[in-house]
């Protein structure tokens, strides 16, 4: 899974030149809130280009409308993937699904509807990830700032796309470019809540992001120990040195901390 999802608006020409050389393990060409109403055919055509010979997810417009439609038939035969904003329920997923069949999906979660209904949004064929749209959620449910006010829907999320057996969401964007502990700290946050990755509006974000969805060398020194023992215990249950018990959930989750570097 990626650890990052970099944001670039599909009309700007300079910054689209420079998006697949800032690092991100994944590109998002949006055509969605960062491109104005004026320039949405043109974001489209441009980003249709580029796909050409660029691996990228495409953010569309709103489900429903006659610019996601035209958003779709440009670049579903070409994207590696679409990002659905705003999904309410599974009729929205369907609509998407029609007009682009087989395209991987990630699903945003926005509003208060699309939290009451992830599990089966994530249960939906095709969706690869539900991710977070914190800004927008926070304006629909009338919340401040800070993580806690999202901590439950987080953890929602986690727990929804598990149930359905996909790959882990994506955290929300961190807005505030200058604040690289804030960015720290909630990327941090996410990835103990069971986020896989995070998305970002800027390469600057990049190495932070990175940072915190990597395994530390603590952890993946823990996890080699743990798998050496447990393994040379025959599947048995066993106690590391310094106390901690150690069991097959244990050993399973030490795995997949080897399996994700």
């Amino acid at each position: 899974m990626a650890r990052s999802y970099l944001f670039v608006p599909g009309h700007n020409d300079t910054l689209l030149g420079k998006a697949f050389d800032a690092g991100a393990d994944a590109v998002i060409l949006d055509l969605e809130d960062a491109v104005p109403p004026e320039c949405k055919d043109t974001a489209r055509a441009r980003v249709a280009d580029i796909l050409i010979t660029h691996h990228a997810w495409v953010r569309i417009n709103a489900v429903g409308t006659a610019p996601a439609a035209e958003d779709l038939a440009a670049v579903a035969g070409r994207a590696h993937g679409i990002r659905v904003p705003k999904v309410d329920s599974v009729d929205d997923v369907r609509w998407v699904r029609e007009r682009a069949p087989g395209t991987p999906l990630i699903c945003a979660i926005e509003t208060a509807k699309g939290v009451v209904n992830a599990l089966a949004i994530a249960s939906e064929p095709g969706v690869e990830h539900l991710a977070l749209g914190g800004i927008d959620l926070r304006k629909d449910l009338g919340i401040g700032d800070g993580d806690a006010p999202l901590q439950y829907v987080r953890s929602h999320l986690v727990i929804a796309s598990r149930a359905a057996g996909i790959a882990p969401p994506i955290d929300s964007v961190h807005p505030h470019l200058r604040d690289t502990d804030g960015l720290a700290r909630q990327a941090g946050q996410a990835r103990s809540l069971g986020f896989g990755g995070k998305s970002a509006i800027h390469p600057s974000q990049l190495p932070v992001i990175h940072t915190a969805f990597t395994p530390s060398e603590d952890e993946l020194a823990w996890a080699r120990r743990v798998v050496h023992v447990f393994a040379e215990s025959g599947g048995a249950a066993v106690q590391l040195p310094d106390g901690e018990f150690v069991d097959l959930p244990v050993a399973e989750r030490a795995r997949r901390i080897l399996q994700s570097q």
